[in-house]
């Protein structure tokens, strides 16, 4: 993969190697939760609560089977109600609507929630982060507990009759409300909900002193350094501060940045970008025609392709050097912050230690230059 970018003009990924963050909802069965996650008298209401419902549902005290979720019905829903509140759950599934719902109980995976003649299932990472965040320490069946009774906004994600699965999220319920206050740019105090071998999910905290949106740090913007584990970097509960990057209104999506949020180590000029030997006053920089430098893997074919873009007359690598620290092990090209001048214009190549300047004689602006690399990172495979 390579991508290019600079301090002031953002990244864009070559290769189409993109994150594809899929809504991960639990499914539980209903059950009993375990006596070493509930008093007795908790345990004697949630027997309750699951006897005043119809029998086709049998209350399970096995942990191990946390992977379906039924909802239980009113043991006076007939065929005909149970028909149409289903239809009428597939309509705010489809509609994106939102409908106010009574915690009616919950169990080892998430809370029971009545809609009409039917209970569906609100997974606990579905619930806002607000929750956990403002009484981390409450283990989250405490902070259910106290839930039950209460009416929550919820939207059904999940609306499947043949297998009986109404899955809710009170998340995205909310997400209209707040992420229209959220905008690219904006700088947020946040706390570290998870780590993911991907990224880490950060809730951000509100002018309220409340966290109501959750947003992804790809593990590529957690820091300008390499990072081959984000737990080596982030732990939950961390704070940290972050800016946002990405708003995708459509997937009800946040895409976070921590590293923005820094100077970019990586300068217009190799004589910036590698330090000088202190103790020999001299930079690990090798200038030379060009001619005898291999190019870094990939390169190659980038520059070939550079040249069959219009205004862009020569392409030639000048001179290399060596950094202390490794960046990115992945080929990454950088534009430089200073305009064209007289028709020259200086790109950075570097991959893991390695960085390569290359000299561009062009007609084109510094935004044309950025256009035209667009284009060939989109043709070359």
């Amino acid at each position: 993969m390579a991508v290019f970018g600079g301090a002031n003009l953002g990244s864009v990924s070559f290769s189409s190697h993109l994150l594809n963050q899929q809504s991960c909802f639990l499914s539980c069965p209903l059950k009993l939760l375990p006596s070493s996650s509930s008093s007795s008298a908790n345990r004697t209401s949630l027997l309750c609560v699951v006897k005043s419902f119809s029998g086709s549902v049998t209350a399970d005290t096995d942990t191990s089977s946390d992977q379906s979720s039924n909802p239980l019905l009113r043991e006076d829903a007939g065929p005909s109600r149970m028909s149409t509140d289903w239809k009428l759950a597939k309509g705010y599934c489809k509609s994106g609507d939102t409908f106010e719902g009574e915690v009616e109980g919950f169990n080892g995976g998430g809370l029971l929630i009545r809609f009409h003649s039917l209970v569906g299932f609100l997974p606990y990472p579905q619930l806002t982060p607000s929750r956990s965040c403002k009484e981390p320490q409450k283990s989250i069946h405490e902070i259910a507990k106290t839930l039950v009774g209460s009416v929550l906004p919820v939207k059904v994600v999940q609306a499947d009759e043949e297998n009986k699965k109404l899955i809710l999220s009170e998340k995205l319920a909310l997400w209209p409300k707040y992420s229209q206050n959220v905008n690219v740019g904006d700088v947020f105090t946040g706390r570290v909900g998870s780590v993911e071998d991907y990224g880490a999910f950060i809730h951000l905290r509100f002018d309220d002193g409340l966290y109501h949106l959750t947003g992804l740090v790809h593990v590529s913007e957690v820091s300008w350094d390499y990072v081959q584990d984000v737990r080596d970097v982030l732990r939950d509960g961390d704070e940290v501060r972050v800016i946002v990057t990405n708003i995708d209104k459509e997937k009800s999506r946040i895409t976070l940045s921590i590293k923005q949020l820094e100077d970019d180590p990586l300068l217009e000029t190799l004589d910036k970008v590698i330090l000088k030997d202190s103790s020999s006053g001299s930079a690990s920089l090798s200038s030379t025609n060009g001619d005898t430098i291999e190019p870094l893997p990939g390169l190659e074919t980038i520059l070939e392709e550079l040249l069959q873009e219009d205004g862009i007359e020569t392409v030639k690598i000048n001179r290399q050097g060596f950094e202390k620290r490794v960046v990115s092990q992945d080929l990454q090209l950088w534009l430089s912050n200073t305009p064209p001048s007289e028709g020259k214009f200086v790109l950075l190549a570097r991959a893991g230690r390695q960085v390569q300047e290359i000299h561009l004689t062009t007609s084109l602006d510094q935004q044309g230059i950025k256009k035209a690399l667009q284009r060939v990172l989109e043709r070359v495979p």
